[in-house]
């Protein structure tokens, strides 16, 4: 048996362990206070960021980043535009459709999944949010446990397609 090889996948799994649990965590935190916690937002997007570069993963560093950096900018301008479309209707909420903690997730997403992942999962997590909303008829729904979801059955459908 090679020792360093054995190591390798010990430190693989150990550090996906804890990227599950933030997970887990920040699904549990957005579903009961609708707040995602930096305190496990980050470790989740530093494992990312370290599985992609030093371990195989069905995604590539260059990828990650661009997905991580469009998935900001683009779930920002989205969040910036529903805020302006609904002060201008003469809606006060509160707090805004799309927090910060929603829009720093889903760049971590991207680290995770890269820019066809993000894309598969930001798709799924949406209507499975519309369906649960409507369902609820609930005007305000916890985004991070679908899109933590929609990631992780992405994550799969694409580590067994490539």
């Amino acid at each position: 048996m090679n020792f360093n090889m054995d190591l390798y996948n010990i430190y693989f799994f150990i550090f996906l362990a804890i990227a599950l649990l933030c997970a887990w965590k920040i699904s549990v935190a957005d579903w009961r206070r609708r707040i995602i916690p930096d305190v496990y937002l980050f470790p989740l997007f530093l494992i990312g960021l370290i599985i992609t570069v030093f371990f195989p993963w069905p995604g590539n560093i260059a990828d990650s980043v661009i997905a991580a950096f469009a998935g900001y900018i683009l779930t920002s301008l989205i969040g910036f535009l529903f805020e302006k479309i609904n002060n201008k209707k003469g809606r006060k909420y509160d707090i805004s459709p799309i927090g910060m903690g929603d829009i720093k997730l889903i760049s971590a997403g991207g680290i995770w999944l890269g820019t066809t992942g993000l894309a598969i999962s930001l798709v799924v997590s949406c209507l499975a949010g519309i369906l649960w909303g409507k369902a609820k008829k609930q005007k305000f729904i916890p985004f991070a446990p679908f899109f933590i979801g929609s990631g992780f059955l992405t994550l799969l459908i694409l580590g067994f397609l490539l």
